[in-house]
This record gives structure tokens, C-alpha cells and sequence, in this order.
């Protein structure tokens, strides 16, 4: 097992309980359990008490050490988990185990999403097959560092557990980490990769399957994104020209993050002036008169200036699709860096402004 988690400083329960179980290690086999509907966050000492009561439940009915049993929760913050109505079912859901539930789970674990979430992969390694296959759920409070996301992935490839960890944390600043919907980092963020070695094909060192877990990670990444609460449109941010990629990094998420930029998207203006502005506000080191801004192909801004073939109407065409790419080149250095996000709409607000009631 692998795992990465939010950075909030007010992390619910069951991220706190992952997080000690992860760190502590172990190759036996292991249980995962979800709800969704309370987060399970901000609850005290109750909220410990219930992922105890809950991982105890399981570990016996699964004959596994508790310190395999890994709990996420999602949905509301501060109300207690009435963790009995889970307790009182795990008998029920030990016998219905199903090697064909994944597509089940991903719709289990929906909150404001609109649609389940899953990627799969197929990877040579040598001469055998390798197999990936992962279940998301995210919506809104999506941001970097995690969201409120949960993302469960599955492999049958034989790895140590340091690799694991290792490659899920590196693949993670290139995916989840490089999304968001609202700039809201969630308590509950969780990204959980199970290796169960059943292939027996060994993958430690295996380029090809890292390539195919980054694959699949950025899959459920990208449609997070394009799950967006209220989102019409799927926004693909390129930075280049940065001091380095952590500066570009820095400089495409303000553009992402941006409410101006991004209810701009969703009116279809193609209001470069705004993107100048997130630019500016970064942090990241930039140069009025080195900057250079595109909308899909179409060059907006050159090195500080209005571009001098630029035609209003194409940058409003190119604002008109459903798939929107602003590229920035900062004019410093080679660093780079790609972000995602979505535009922001009159919905996203009519969706969390009734959240709880």
C-alpha cells in the first residue's frame, strides 16, 4: 500500500489514521472502506473513536490486522459519523465482496459529482501483462494538495513498498496536484494505491509502469476537472519561458485559481488583460516586456504588447469551445509546467449555496 494525503492543517480522522498505517508499512493483505455524506472531519476525539470502531469491525470480519484497514469519509465537515449504520453492515459487505464492484464503488462514493469516475491500464513488462485500474470521486474543493478528492488504484504488479510510495508521490505533483476547480484545499483528501503482486511480474525500476500509473492518475485527474461543480468548459493552462518549473507552476495556477479568469472562460471573452493580471500576482519572477500570451493557436499578447495581427473575434472563437488552452510564455528561462481547471459558472454557486440543506 501507498498513499498521499491532503496537507490541510485541519485533516479529518480517517487521514490522520491512513497516514500512521502508510508510514507504518506491512505487505499483508489489506481492506479499504468509504462513505460518503459525512467527512468525518472536525469532529474531536468522536471522530478517532469512530475509525477505530469501524476499522476494528472490519479487521474482524475480514480476519485482518487492523493496521490494514484503511477508512476515508466525505461530505459534510463537523457533524459526528453515526458510525454504527457502517458497523452494523460490515458483516453484509464482507459477504458481498465482488471482484466486478469497482464500477459499483466509483458511483458509491459520489457527492456532488455527475458521474462516476475510472481509469484503466494495460502495460507490457517483458513478456507479461500488468494491469492498473483506479476509481475517483471529486467535484468541488478541488485544489492542490489534493481536494475533495478520494482516488482508490488498484495493480497487480509485484512492487516494494518504498518504490510505490515513491512513484505515487512524484506522479502526484503531476497530476492531482496540478488541478482545481475552486482553489479550496478539503480535510479529507485521500489517494490510496494498492499493489496486490498477483501478476507476480516484478515492476520495481519498470519504466513502462510507471508511465502507465502516471497514465491513469492523470485520466481521473482530468475528469475531476471536467466534473467541476457547475463547469462547461475544460481548461489546459501551458506556462513556459518560467525561471523554473516550480515558478511556472506558481504562475499557472493564480491563472487557474483566478475567479476573473475563470468567469471570463465561462462568458467566453477572451479577456487576456485578466490573465496578465493572475501573471502579476503570482509571485512567480516575470517580465511585463518578455510576456507572451496565446488562446488555442491564436497569439493575444507579444512581449508585452497587444499582438499586432490580433483580431478580437479570434480570440472569442477560440473561447467559444468546450476545450480552452491559454499558453504563457514568461520570456525568464526554460522552466515549465501545465496546469487544469475549469471555468467557473453561476451554478458552481447555486450547487455549494444548498450544499447542506
Amino acid at each position: 500500500m501507498a498513499g498521499v494525503f491532503t496537507k490541510s492543517a485541519t485533516r479529518a480522522a480517517p487521514v490522520l489514521d491512513c497516514q500512521t498505517k502508510i508510514a507504518g508499512g506491512g505487505d499483508e493483505g489489506a481492506a479499504i472502506l468509504v462513505n460518503s455524506g459525512n467527512a468525518n472531519a472536525f469532529t474531536g476525539m468522536n471522530g478517532l473513536d469512530s475509525v477505530a470502531a469501524i476499522t476494528s469491525a472490519v479487521a474482524g470480519a475480514l480476519e485482518l490486522p487492523q493496521a490494514r484497514v484503511f477508512t476515508s469519509s466525505t461530505g459534510v465537515i463537523g457533524e459526528p459519523l453515526p458510525h454504527d449504520r457502517i458497523t452494523e453492515k460490515i458483516a453484509d459487505l464482507a459477504d458481498t465482496l465482488s471482484p466486478d464492484g469497482l464500477e459499483s464503488a466509483a458511483k458509491a462514493i459520489m457527492t456532488t459529482d455527475t458521474f462516476a469516475k475510472g481509469a484503466g491500464a494495460e502495460v507490457q513488462v517483458g513478456n507479461d501483462t500488468v494491469r492498473i485500474a483506479g476509481i475517483a470521486k471529486g467535484s468541488g474543493m478541488i485544489a492542490p494538495d489534493m481536494a475533495t478528492m478520494l482516488v482508490y488504484i488498484f495493480t497487480d504488479a509485484s512492487v516494494e513498498g518504498a518504490f510505490l510510495q515513491s512513484t505515487l508521490s512524484e506522479l502526484t505533483e503531476k497530476t492531482f496536484n496540478c488541478i482545481t476547480v475552486d482553489s479550496d484545499t478539503s480535510t479529507s483528501d485521500t489517494l490510496l494505491v494498492a499493489a496486490t503482486g498477483a501478476s507476480g511480474v516484478d515492476c520495481n525500476g519498470q519504466d513502462a509502469f510507471v508511465q502507465a500509473l502516471h497514465s491513469v492518475m492523470l485520466n481521473l485527474a482530468h475528469q475531476v476537472v471536467r466534473d467541476g461543480e457547475g463547469a462547461t468548459k475544460f481548461v489546459e493552462i501551458c506556462i513556459t519561458g518560467a525561471k523554473d518549473n516550480a515558478d511556472a507552476k506558481r504562475a499557472g495556477l493564480a491563472i487557474a485559481n483566478s475567479p476573473l479568469v475563470k468567469t471570463a472562460i465561462a462568458g467566453e471573452d477572451p479577456n487576456w488583460g485578466r490573465v496578465v493580471m493572475a501573471v502579476g500576482k503570482s509571485g512567480a519572477k516575470a517580465d511585463r516586456d518578455l510576456l507572451s500570451i496565446w488562446f488555442g493557436d491564436v497569439l493575444v499578447a507579444d512581449k508585452g504588447w497587444v499582438a499586432p495581427g490580433y483580431r478580437e473575434g479570434d480570440g472569442a472563437a477560440h473561447m467559444k469551445g468546450q476545450e480552452i488552452v491559454i499558453k504563457v510564455d514568461l520570456g525568464i528561462a526554460a522552466g515549465k509546467a501545465t496546469v487544469w481547471t475549469c471555468d467557473l459558472t453561476h451554478e458552481y454557486i447555486s450547487i455549494n449555496a444548498d450544499y447542506r440543506s
